[in-house]
């Protein structure tokens, strides 16, 4: 059982050597270890600061990327259900509830397809193209709020840093 004073010490620690206490001692998979748990929390963080953004808008950070792979995929017509699920990567019956919920906020309608009456085409609304105008703007606030601590200069390499984990090819099926 360790005592105030050395959990104190170990806050101060991890506070100090921005490892979150953990032993950089110079293996790579320590360093990576310490990574993966810096960009978890990140990641953390930045879901509930979004959350909060999203919050006054009546929109969940999950119907919000519904809504943005709508506008993004309706450039030359509406998509499909299928479209959306594969998109995002869910099942589904996931974008059926995303649907329900940004439908009955009048964000979105589904509509039938001209060509085949049994596929059904999900539409922005302008109610939607609002909330999307809206939902930009609490977007840029929370990333804002993350980014406060760093100069112009950490941005930009942090932003180089991030395409090249972005754009980095998968491994093993992921």
């Amino acid at each position: 059982m360790s005592t105030a004073s050395e959990t104190d010490s170990a806050r101060t620690a991890e506070s100090t050597d921005g490892t979150g206490g953990a032993d950089t001692t110079g293996t790579t998979d320590t360093t990576d270890g310490v990574l993966a748990e810096q960009l978890l929390r990140l990641t953390r963080r930045l879901h509930r600061i979004q959350k909060r953004h999203l919050e006054p808008l009546g929109i969940t950070p999950a119907q919000s990327r519904l809504l943005r792979t709508v506008a993004h995929l309706s450039t030359a017509r509406p998509p499909r259900m299928a479209d959306l699920a594969a998109r995002l990567e869910v099942v589904p019956r996931a974008v059926t509830t995303l649907v329900d919920g940004l439908e009955s906020a009048d964000c979105v309608r589904r509509v039938p397809d001209p060509e085949n009456r049994r596929v059904i085409r999900i539409e922005l609304t302008d109610t939607g193209r609002a909330t999307l105008r809206r939902l930009r703007n609490a977007r840029t606030g929370a990333a804002e709020e993350i980014l406060a601590p760093l100069t112009a200069d950490q941005r930009e390499v942090l932003g180089g840093l991030l395409n090249a984990l972005a754009d980095a090819p998968a491994e093993h099926g992921c």
